[in-house]
């Protein structure tokens, strides 16, 4: 579906208040979330990070552990693990925390292209699955499900990938990499399967949205060496995003994108990420002597940028 034409969450829904409490992880500068119905008890955990060592190759599941301990805390109970995109700058710890709560996980439908095309890339046995069964969901445009007492949404979002969601569950919409904080702009597209022109349409969507809808970024990068941040609005992004300030209009913004998008290096965990995340946050299978192993395709992206 064109995202020109993407399904507006109803009105009744917008007016529902969630809590939302951040957890930043500055190894990668994401942020995850715990989302909850404090009528009913009920949460769900978007974006969930399983930290990864690129240097040692060792993993841990300290950021996944805290969501653990703070829903522990609160007495919550986890419905839903929901990841926005297949992600290429952190592992997903979806696969680890649905192991711990027994919780549905999700992401959008069209994550079946994004296994397809690094399936090929990674040259992966044919047994595994480009039907995004890994996930016990796969969300349509304008599919409405249910946290708690709570109705959520999704609007597909795609340009930073093929496969982006976002989430709208009352006033608070999980944007992911689409829109950062305002004094840092918006998300690069030059990832296999990114376009400039569906961010544009994408992010007008978003924009499209009640003015006082709080937004909620997928990264912080700290510019200037500020303290991290997250939450935004429609209302301050419309005013004060520094990309859309300079691109008025969607010709202007494809320029700007690309021309910036030109010169940023890929992320450094992209091609160690990719291929765990697009089998549901889930580490490759143990070979004979134990171990786990990533693979590695060399001048898979010949256009890169180097740092």
């Amino acid at each position: 579906m064109s995202s020109a034409t993407l399904s507006r969450p109803a009105p009744e829904r917008l007016a529902c208040k969630p809590r939302v409490d951040a957890f930043f992880e500055p190894r990668t500068c994401s942020v995850q979330y715990v989302v909850s119905d404090l009528s009913s008890g009920a949460c769900a955990l978007i974006d969930p990070v399983l930290d990864y060592d690129e240097k040692s190759g060792c993993t841990a599941t300290t950021s996944a552990d805290a969501l653990l301990a703070f829903v522990q805390e609160q007495d919550l109970t986890v419905e839903w693990i929901l990841d926005t995109h297949p992600h290429a700058d952190h592992f997903s710890a979806s696969g680890y925390l649905k192991d711990q709560t027994g919780a549905k996980t999700a992401i959008g439908e069209q994550v079946v292209a994004v296994q397809r095309l690094w399936k090929e890339i990674y040259n992966l046995p044919d047994g595994f699955p480009t039907d995004g069964s890994q996930w016990d969901r796969l969300f349509a445009d304008g599919d409405v499900f249910r946290i708690g007492d709570m109705e959520a949404s999704v609007l597909f979002s795609p340009g930073h990938t093929l496969a982006s969601v976002t989430y709208v569950i009352g006033d608070a919409a999980f944007i992911h990499d689409t829109l950062f904080m305002p004094d840092f702009g918006t998300a690069r597209c030059d990832f296999p399967g990114g376009d400039a022109r569906a961010l544009w349409r994408t992010i007008q969507s978003i924009l499209s949205l009640p003015d006082d809808t709080r937004l909620f970024s997928g990264h912080d990068y700290r510019p200037g060496g500020r303290p991290p941040a997250w939450e935004s609005s429609v209302t301050s992004q419309k005013a004060h995003n520094t990309h859309l300030k300079q691109a008025g209009t969607e010709e202007q913004f494809v320029a700007l994108r690309k021309a910036r998008d030109g010169t940023l290096p890929m992320p450094k965990l992209i091609l160690h990420a990719l291929q765990v995340n697009m089998a549901g946050g889930r580490l490759p299978i143990p070979e004979d002597n134990g171990m786990r192993y990533l693979k590695i395709p060399l001048d898979a992206l010949p256009c890169a940028m180097w740092e």
